[in-house]
């Protein structure tokens, strides 16, 4: 054809995408194009130029068919369609007016009129006097700051008033920023979300707070919608995201951007900050922690430490520097000594002016009546299963068994019963610890079975008064013990006399803390920071060798100036990943002769005890220890058995002071031992029986720490194997030394056998 260009495909997709266009054409729609046009355009085997352009000229400015017109008009109804359900799902439109205005401001003005007015369902019944004390507590430091810690029976309502304040502070504007704090933050977040369904669902509050509630209802629950909404066509920045609330930025509203956020007490609490739709930015202005421990931290000495440290520091911190944050803390004491018993004592901690609430201020007098009334009670739930029978009876005595019974909220008690007197007793019955602790908030001192487990107020006042690191006077024997971990070495050192009484004269960690009290946990100082350029292995090993030289390379001098040094140390080996470590430190040592690895065994009632272990050759025995060659090392250890070991120590601290065999703290301050007494009293006993035998086993109150404790138990034993005399009649545990003979009393046997 003349005035062609015919090229291959190839060729041609070279030449169109060469432009500056880049890549405008594309192999496989040149083929549809190759197709559709057929041979206009070329052949089987080129393209004719001037023929596509033409052909694409022709197609591309042929008038629309009738199909794709309606196709696109169809196109453009259905995006107007969602544009316009778009912009009326964002903008909420006017607002109604506020149902009732005196109504809201009356409320505003007090908060028990607020609780009342808008949550009827939730405090239904009459308030008590402490509700009331309570809740006006509340109010003051919602509107004018402070802290509060108050104690109140269990169902009381101190949570839902927690909830309530939130509301109250937020919806009136009298607090911009609220932090809601649980012992968990799945239990903060559980809260949260029963503030978001108030917000949701309360009638009564979107009447009177539409600026508030109106907004949030309009996004049915779908927190997508939180950034599109609009009010006037501005964005009300509502946030409802889990463990956060934003309320809508709605101009005039009082609580317009308030926001309330949740956390765990041992959760991310530090550096929480908020930036207004102003450009603002703000920081936590008050702060409400709901029951800050669980039944497992109250039972823990340094949980409660830890969980106390974080309230006074990051809690209280929340504003920033040079600013003051309000406080409420509604709790419940768990055990004596726990964290709320610690913060409702004015004495150590006055800022909270803490406050004890109880279910029943005065027992009744009359209590052979309820003795009584308690066996019809538990008659009655065996054949009824009811308390019928014993709410029959009080129907019929009941003056005079509420005689002197004194209750805090005589409106509280089930449909089933008649007063709040015997409201209070049926908890009691049901479970006494329960009720103490629970109802009371005196809570019940634990008693152990069996022996009596070791009283810390009793340990802490056992004091020798002779200075810390010098041995009294008649001192026979020193011995040492090293409880290996990862972090830390707890280590203790016990002078041991002719009458064997025992006096710990040092103790401590390595590497050394800087505070009197801690936990491994809080340790400041470990191992590995110690000693920063080594490995675990190295560093233990390490560790191990500037703490023996502390301990075994010391003169330790007695109160008459004489110089003793210790005589024997043994080093935990238990834990396995340093259990071949130890046995070649104590190999290796320069204080080698002095060293032994040590392995505890818990040898209960059920176990077979040492007394029928087979001897082998090599062996010593002791009581309830022996030194043997160990089958996969091939290396000495002693060996002993815990329970009897702490049995044996336990008796030497109940022992009267001055009595021979007695056990005593160095110093004369009792407040000095504290966390060593936390360890001593870190296990309880339990007299168990079994396969005929009676044997005290020990057992570590969780969460609790006792590496002193294993360590002064592992001094006792060490002192065994020096031959420190048992004045309680233990003969095994004294050294058997050779009696010298003569020759003529070798000689004389010998000389009568032949005759």
């Amino acid at each position: 054809m003349p005035g062609s260009i015919k090229l291959r495909p190839a060729e041609l997709l070279r030449l169109i995408n060469s432009t500056p266009l880049g890549s405008v054409l594309h192999d496989r729609q040149l083929y549809r194009h190759r197709l559709q046009a057929g041979y206009q355009i070329g052949d089987d085997r080129g393209v004719d130029l001037l023929a596509y352009i033409a052909w694409l000229h022709d197609r591309y400015t042929a008038p629309r068919t009738s199909p794709v017109s309606a196709y696109e008009a169809q196109r453009e109804r259905a995006a107007a369609r969602i544009r316009a359900i778009s912009r009326a799902g964002r903008e909420i439109g006017p607002l109604p007016p506020v149902a009732d205005p005196e109504r809201r401001d009356r409320c505003g003005a007090s908060f028990q009129a607020f609780c009342e007015t808008y949550f009827p369902r939730v405090f239904y019944l009459p308030w008590s006097v402490d509700h009331l004390r309570m809740i006006a507590r509340i109010e003051q430091v919602v509107r004018q700051g402070g802290q509060y810690a108050v104690a109140m029976p269990r169902g009381s309502g101190k949570t839902s008033l927690c909830r309530a304040a939130c509301l109250w502070a937020a919806l009136y504007g009298y607090r911009r920023f609220i932090v809601l704090i649980g012992p968990t933050v799945e239990y903060a977040a559980s809260l949260l979300n029963d503030l978001r369904t108030e917000l949701e669902t309360n009638n009564l509050l979107a009447a009177d707070f539409p600026e508030i509630c109106m907004p949030i209802r309009a996004l049915e629950g779908i927190t997508h919608r939180c950034r599109g909404q609009l009010y006037q066509g501005q964005r009300t920045y509502v946030d409802l995201r889990k463990g956060h609330i934003a309320l809508p930025w709605i101009p005039g509203a009082p609580g317009a951007g308030a926001v309330i956020v949740v956390a765990g007490i041992t959760g991310q609490i530090r550096g929480l900050t908020h930036q207004r739709p102003d450009g603002e930015t703000v920081r936590p202005d008050i702060v409400l922690i709901d029951d800050p421990q669980t039944d497992e931290s109250a039972r823990s000495p340094s949980q409660c430490a830890a969980r106390e440290a974080i309230i006074s520091g990051a809690v209280l911190g929340l504003a920033g520097p040079g600013r003051t944050i309000a406080a409420l803390m509604p709790c419940t004491v768990i055990c004596p000594g726990d964290l709320a018993d610690t913060l409702l004592d004015r004495q150590r901690h006055p800022e909270w002016q803490g406050e004890r609430f109880k279910l029943l201020y005065s027992l009744p007098k009359n209590m052979e009546l309820w003795r009584t009334y308690a066996e019809l009670r538990r008659v009655s739930l065996q054949e009824r299963g009811d308390i019928s029978l014993a709410t029959e009876f009080y129907r019929e005595h009941q003056a005079e068994m509420d005689e002197g019974a004194v209750v805090a909220w005589p409106e509280r008690y089930l449909p089933d019963e008649i007063s709040a007197v015997q409201h209070a007793m049926n908890l009691l019955l049901r479970d006494e610890s329960a009720f103490w602790a629970e109802y009371q908030n005196e809570p019940l001192v634990p008693q152990q079975d069996g022996a009596a487990a070791l009283d810390p107020d009793v340990l802490a006042q056992r004091l020798s008064r002779i200075p810390r690191g010098v041995a009294p006077t008649g001192t026979t024997e020193l011995t040492a013990f090293i409880d290996v971990h990862q972090d830390l070495l707890y280590w203790i050192v016990v002078a041991w006399t002719e009458d064997g009484s025992s006096y710990v004269i040092d103790y401590g960690t390595w590497p050394k803390q800087a505070r009197r009290q801690f936990t491994m946990a809080t340790a400041t100082r470990r191992l590995l920071t110690h000693y920063p350029s080594l490995s675990l292995e190295a560093a233990l090993y390490a560790g191990l060798t500037d703490l023996c030289s502390e301990i075994l390379g010391r003169e330790w001098r007695t109160e008459a100036d004489d110089v003793l040094r210790v005589g024997r140390c043994l080093i935990d080996a238990n834990w396995g990943q340093a259990t071949d470590l130890i046995y070649r430190f104590c190999r290796e040592s320069v204080y080698a002769p002095v060293l032994l690895p040590s392995h505890g065994r818990f040898v209960g009632a059920s176990s077979r005890p040492f007394s029928e272990y087979q001897r082998r050759r090599g062996d010593r025995i002791g009581t309830n220890w022996r030194i043997t060659t160990t089958a996969t090392r091939r290396a000495r250890a002693v060996q002993y058995d815990t329970n009897y070991w702490k049995s044996w120590v336990a008796s030497r601290l109940r022992a009267p002071l001055g009595q021979p065999g007695c056990m005593v703290l160095f110093g004369d301050d009792p407040t000095a031992h504290t966390t060593l007494v936390e360890h001593l009293t870190a296990e309880y006993p339990v007299l168990t029986e079994a396969r005929g035998r009676r044997v005290e086993e020990w057992r570590l109150i969780p969460g609790r720490e006792n590496h002193w404790w294993d360590a002064l138990v592992g001094a006792a034993v060490a002192a065994s194997i020096q031959g420190v005399p048992d004045p309680q009649g233990a003969s095994s545990i004294m050294r058997r030394e050779k009696q010298k003979r003569s020759l003529a009393e070798y000689v004389r046997p010998r000389h009568e056998r032949s005759s």
